[in-house]
């Protein structure tokens, strides 16, 4: 077995502690709405938001911050870094990117033997561009990394829903499996695809994290 698949492993478990588990990225609103009640509303809200959303922008960012970190290209690191942040479409997405990406700095910087010395260059890093960082020096593949990074957002997003509906269990395991099976083909599309090919395009997405925020009744932070 491959040290590298370990390493993936290690990144996309929920257990890393980042804080990931308490963002829902406006899925709560939209249960709250009724337009997410069971899980095939689950199923179509989280699948739309992976295919046509993060696969087709976050991951295609991710897999361009993974070239540069090892290519050692820190400018364009800077200039990647600042376009991912700005493209944050409201307050709790971009504070939600910059507190994951400094709780993962931090704990990269406690962890033995890993050079996070590149990050102290970014006093707010984005969550793409410290866990690109990770994977470059853990010497993981572009495709690899991508696919990852989108299992883990999906199991992010099922695990919120199971807890927001609220669903079962074994339902959200019925999601995975089904959502698992598209995260290969959008991950070796996202880490082929040139920057200016990406497209953030999701106006239900937006609206939802927006309404997020001024919702009443709340379990998530955004």
């Amino acid at each position: 077995m491959n040290i590298a698949l370990i390493r993936l492993l290690h990144l996309a478990s929920p257990t890393l502690p980042v804080g990931a588990y308490t963002y829902s990225q406006g899925l709560e609103w939209v249960v709250e709405t009724g337009a997410v009640k069971d899980e095939p509303t689950a199923l179509s809200w989280i699948g739309d938001c992976l295919a046509f959303g993060i696969a087709r922008f976050e991951a295609v960012y991710l897999a361009h911050m993974l070239a540069a970190w090892k290519q050692g290209d820190m400018g364009r690191l800077v200039e990647l870094d600042a376009e991912f942040i700005a493209s944050r479409e409201t307050s709790e997405l971009r504070a939600e990117t910059l507190q994951m990406g400094y709780s993962l700095t931090r704990l990269l910087s406690d962890l033995a033997d890993f050079p996070a010395a590149a990050l102290t260059d970014f006093s707010r890093p984005s969550f793409p561009l410290a866990w690109s960082c990770a994977a470059a020096a853990w010497d993981i593949s572009s495709p690899d990394a991508v696919g990852g990074y989108l299992w883990a957002w999906a199991e992010n997003q099922v695990l919120a829903t199971v807890k927001a509906v609220p669903l079962g269990q074994t339902a959200g395991q019925r999601m995975l499996l089904a959502l698992g099976q598209r995260i290969p083909a959008l991950a070796d599309e996202a880490a082929v695809s040139p920057i200016d090919a990406t497209h953030n395009y999701l106006p239900a997405f937006a609206i939802a994290c927006s309404r997020h925020e001024t919702q009443y009744s709340r379990l998530f932070r955004s």
